[in-house]
């Protein structure tokens, strides 16, 4: 049994230059103690292959693969469902961690066990290089879910068991997109502590077809979900001002975006 189990959910990643940095940037963690769970969503190029090719180098890497393109929540619940470890640590296949990610967020978990899950600021990215920042609370508060998800979901390292009591991420057609933010407001409406590290452990991707492909029935969906959950955390009426925000942001160009850059879209 491992300490913590790495899941990643890939379909279509394409370069393989891009796939092989990221998975080598968890394989050559100061952290060791992990099994590194990779689900391809049906992808039609050649990624599995690619993935395959580096997992041969790594017992630690598990691939599994899902007969046709499901979705991403499926996907990570799939991975959480095969692993064997107390923590869950999420990856994806275009960003990349910084050597002492894990080791960090796992010593904070272990030595705060009043803490469930904890993140961490990053880095942000695109083709020409590192362009800006996310800093995220520190200390999550239910106030915090209001403007933006106050965590990279590609951050988290989380407790198995608190992540599965609340079933996991949820596979409806309405939280495509939002998936981990409805999973964290979830988490806390139960209780559950969450915590930020303040320091840039991570290096998040984010291209102008990233914000381009997010269809406007996805920001629709994300109003939905922020309504309802928001209703849990008892974060009405305030709520209804922010619940707009995704269909605000989703008329934003890119290139305007890029300078103001917003945190979350």
């Amino acid at each position: 049994m491992s300490k913590v189990s790495i899941i990643m959910g890939v379909y279509n990643a394409g370069d393989k230059t891009i796939i092989e940095k990221s998975i080598l940037s968890i394989i050559n963690q100061t952290y060791k103690d992990f099994e590194f769970i990779i689900c391809d969503d049906g992808s039609t190029d050649n990624t599995l292959q690619y993935i395959k090719e580096i997992a041969v180098k790594d017992n630690r890497i598990k691939v599994i693969r899902n007969s046709k393109n499901i979705g991403l929540a499926y996907t990570l619940n799939k991975c959480i469902e095969n692993s064997n470890s107390e923590y869950i640590a999420r990856m994806d296949i275009d960003d990349y961690s910084r050597e002492n990610r894990l080791q960090k967020q796992i010593e904070f978990l272990e030595k705060n066990p009043n803490y469930s899950l904890v993140g961490c600021n990053s880095f942000v990215f695109d083709k020409n290089g590192i362009f800006g920042e996310m800093k995220m609370p520190e200390i999550i508060e239910k106030e915090n879910f209001l403007f933006n998800n106050p965590i990279i979901h590609p951050t988290v390292v989380v407790r198995k068991k608190d992540l599965k009591s609340v079933g996991g991420y949820n596979t409806s057609k309405e939280c495509i997109r939002v998936a981990d933010y409805d999973l964290w407001m979830r988490m806390f409406t139960k209780g559950y502590k969450m915590y930020n590290l303040q320091e840039n452990l991570f290096e998040y991707r984010r291209e102008s077809n990233n914000c381009l492909k997010r269809k406007y029935k996805y920001r629709i969906n994300e109003a939905k979900i922020r309504y309802k959950n928001y209703k849990n955390l008892h974060l009405l009426p305030i709520g209804y001002i922010y619940m707009i925000k995704p269909l605000i942001i989703g008329l934003i160009p890119y290139k305007i975006w890029r300078l103001l850059f917003i945190n979350e879209l």
